[in-house]
């Protein structure tokens, strides 16, 4: 079941973004989109950095080596989906509009599900996993 939300919500977060590149609502000249979606950007480089070797998967799969808790996994469990959705919601603010909003939606509800359904395996897999979830938010350091 784990497995089987995971690749729904990559869909969906896939999906969201083909949508905003498609309607060309990705970049913008404003300042504070630029920002925050480079900050977006670094993230995602500096979480893929931190995981390391471990290679991607299309669904919920826990690798082997234990759960990471260092670099921004220290503050936040899924650095990486919170990027996109950074990215996604900096889209909204530079082309704002019903359909942005959607596919930003769609972006972060996708994230957001595969979360949930990484972290029922993370839990199994790695008993340690809940002592960090108590410890750790899952998007916004100290929030949520």
């Amino acid at each position: 079941m784990s497995r089987s939300r995971s690749i729904v919500g990559l869909i969906m977060m896939v999906g969201g973004m083909v949508g905003l590149i498609l309607r060309r609502q990705v970049l913008s000249p404003a300042p504070v989109v630029i920002v925050l979606q480079v900050c977006g950007v670094a993230l995602m480089v500096w979480a893929r950095r931190t995981f390391g070797g471990r290679s991607f998967h299309a669904t919920a799969t826990p690798t082997a080596g234990g759960v990471v808790t260092t670099g921004p996994y220290r503050w936040i469990r899924h650095p990486i989906y919170t990027a996109v959705s950074l990215f996604a919601w900096a889209c909204v603010l530079g082309h704002m509009s019903a359909f942005a909003v959607g596919m930003a939606v769609l972006i972060t509800a996708g994230g957001v599900l595969r979360m949930l359904a990484e972290e029922s395996l993370l839990r199994v897999s790695y008993p340690e996993y809940g002592e960090y979830a108590r410890s750790t938010k899952r998007m916004v350091p100290y929030l949520f």
